[in-house]
């Protein structure tokens, strides 16, 4: 790495004031009625846009070298892969137990 990027604080507070927002926008996600799963999919889609600023812009992935990003997407695909298997064997599972 030839240098490191330093960021100025109006910038880093324009951030801050961004993840503000978006987590007062998760909050009155909340109070609104929205039907079925959706209101959970709306929020958990607000907070990977909030963690996606976060490394980008707090743990300088934006002006990082392109191998850091692509270990950091790597990480994602596999968290999601993990995921994915836990719940293909717990969705499908077998009560062993029947219910009454």
């Amino acid at each position: 790495m030839s240098g490191h990027h330093i960021s100025s604080a109006k910038f880093l507070w324009g951030v801050a004031i961004s993840l503000f927002f978006l987590t007062f926008i998760t909050v009155a996600v909340t109070w609104i009625q929205i039907p079925g799963p959706w209101n959970v999919v709306v929020a958990v889609a607000i907070a990977v846009v909030k963690s996606l600023i976060v490394a980008a812009f707090f743990m300088n992935l934006w002006w990082d070298s392109k191998f850091n990003v692509l270990l950091f997407i790597m990480s994602v695909v596999f968290f999601l892969l993990l995921i994915g298997i836990t719940l293909l064997d717990t969705l499908f599972r077998v009560d062993p137990v029947p219910s009454f």
